[in-house]
């Protein structure tokens, strides 16, 4: 099969390797020359081209499947919503007809900031979307965007992603810095490896215009996240304070839930290596430092 990659980052390389071992063929799409000789190293076709420039979309390879897995650089200058959704619109535009008799399989990497809940109660993919922050609110329109062009696509919301060289919040837990915000809110993670396994799941057994939450069994408390965080990179633990009282709390504090990945479990049949960030029999450990 020929798979398309659009976002070749943390992600979308270890999805090419996965399909790569698989023996598929994987085009990637990157900005950047060094970033393209980095694909072509491992074993994937780079195409220089960027989602905001529509004539350099030309280019794009035809495929089986299309991963849409472009975040936000803050050193380009762009908006977020110039990237998530007027670049979505732009590769929409773009996109090369199959090799097979029907649209290719397009799966895009979406996120759980589209739920907007703050009571800590449990959240499935039927709940309201209802974001208070603008990054929500920019990822849920690039969602609609994309089922009203492509109502077959498929949307994975990924809780917060972790693994070798991104941990949370890890410099301030080195340096000993006090975190704003309540300890006893809760985190929703998924380790990388794990993410990437379920987007091959959403490729093989997901179903057409279904969305899936993507994070792992255990949600978790601020607190004991990094505490156990700073346990492990020998820091000091962690100290929270409360956002000023003359302050209203930012959005991104006020969130509060708790993922259900029931879907995820029962249609894409995820087996997660790290079911739980404190998972680590398994090498690379879940909060291993690269």
């Amino acid at each position: 099969m020929n798979h398309l990659i659009l976002g070749c980052g943390y992600l979308g390389r270890r999805v090419a390797r996965l399909w790569l071992a698989q023996g598929h063929h994987v085009a990637g799409v990157t900005r950047r020359a060094e970033a393209a000789a980095e694909l072509r190293n491992d074993g994937v076709e780079p195409i220089r081209a960027d989602v905001l420039r529509p004539d350099s979309l030309r280019g794009l390879a035809p495929a089986d499947t299309v991963l849409y897995a472009v975040g936000l650089d803050r050193t380009s200058g762009a908006s977020m919503r110039a990237v998530y959704v007027d670049g979505l619109a732009n590769v929409l535009d773009h996109l090369p007809g199959p090799r097979l008799p029907a649209l290719p399989r397009f799966i895009y990497v979406s996120s759980s900031s589209v739920y907007g809940q703050t009571d800590g109660d449990w959240v499935d993919e039927d709940s309201p979307t209802e974001p208070r922050e603008e990054s929500g609110k920019i990822v849920l329109e690039a969602e609609r965007l994309l089922h009203s062009r492509r109502p077959g696509a498929i949307v994975l919301r990924f809780a917060g992603m972790y693994g070798p060289g991104r941990l949370l919040r890890e410099k301030t837990i080195r340096a000993g810095e006090l975190i704003v915000g309540d300890a006893d809110k809760w985190l929703n993670l998924i380790h990388v490896e794990d993410g990437a396994r379920a987007v091959l799941a959403a490729q093989e057994r997901g179903q057409p215009g279904r969305i899936y939450n993507i994070c792992d069994d255990h949600p978790v408390r601020r607190r004991d996240f990094y505490s156990e965080l700073a346990r492990r990179l020998g820091a000091p633990a962690p100290r929270f304070t409360p956002p000023p009282p003359d302050q209203p709390t930012p959005p991104h504090e006020q969130a509060n839930r708790r993922l259900r990945n029931r879907r995820m479990h029962e249609e894409l049949h995820v087996a997660l290596r790290y079911p739980s960030f404190q998972i680590t029999d398994a090498d690379p450990p879940a909060l291993a430092e690269s």
